[in-house]
């Protein structure tokens, strides 16, 4: 019985470290501390954006606005990043503002997961960089969405309404992300591909894989760069990406 007992448990522990390395996405609701650090970076850099005409979000108030003005003369300071940090946590921070875009993305889990799953077990002539869990990590601020190829962590961006930009199903800008930390060393890298042919390359990885049986509403951006489309028509032709990438790039 007691050997039966131990067999049980153990079979128990199997499983859930099983499930448990399967979970493809952790969903990251932010502290103040770390949002004040985005809010911080955002600012920092808001010459850079506002040249390249992004829209980026960010706390209202006189005080952010010093703040951005104090940035654009190069002048901020460690006391403005202390200063930043007592405004975010006693008048700006509230946990239950990121819950209604938590909830979203838990809500498409399975269907993450799902399509993770494909992208791991899909043969090809090239290396597609798969994480055991991605880090989904939302915020309310900054310029929209990024990633990072070497923790396999997505930062997007929700409103306290659960509001994500471009779509409505977050699902389709996170597998946008896990494409570009997929392919970013063994082909953008690699080949230098500049930054509208990544794109377009990403657009044309997901709408042939997934568009028909997974996301229906994904749609590639008008970026202006089409060279890699005469390459990439079926789902088939991606197993030759790297030599598509390498022949584009060539002809440049």
């Amino acid at each position: 019985m007691r050997f039966k007992a131990y067999i049980l448990v153990f079979t128990i522990s199997l499983i859930s470290c099983d499930a448990k390395s399967q979970n493809g996405i952790q969903v990251n609701i932010p502290t103040a501390e770390a949002e004040t650090e985005y809010i911080w970076r955002t600012i920092q850099d808001i010459n850079f954006f506002e040249k390249n005409n992004y829209q980026i979000s960010l706390p209202k108030g006189a005080y952010i606005d010093i703040l951005k003005s104090r940035a654009k003369e190069n002048k901020l300071s460690d006391s403005d990043y202390s200063n930043l940090k007592t405004f975010i946590k006693d008048s700006v921070y509230r946990k239950s503002d990121y819950e209604q875009g938590y909830h979203k993305i838990e809500n498409q889990r399975s269907l993450i997961n799902t399509m993770i799953s494909l992208l791991s077990q899909s043969e090809r002539n090239w290396d597609f960089k798969v994480f055991d869990t991605y880090q989904i990590n939302l915020t309310l601020y900054g310029p929209g969405g990024s990633y990072n190829p070497d923790e396999g962590s997505i930062l997007i961006h929700t409103t306290p309404k659960g509001k994500f930009k471009q779509y409505d199903n977050p699902a389709n800008t996170i597998i946008h992300e896990i494409t570009h930390i997929g392919i970013e060393k063994s082909i953008i890298n690699k080949y230098q591909v500049p930054h509208t042919l990544k794109e377009r390359i990403v657009d044309k990885f997901v709408f042939l894989n997934f568009h028909t049986s997974y996301l229906p509403n994904y749609r590639i951006q008008d970026m202006g760069e089409k060279r890699i489309d005469q390459y990439l028509k079926t789902k088939i032709d991606l197993n030759n990406l790297d030599s598509f990438v390498k022949k584009v790039m060539k002809s440049n």
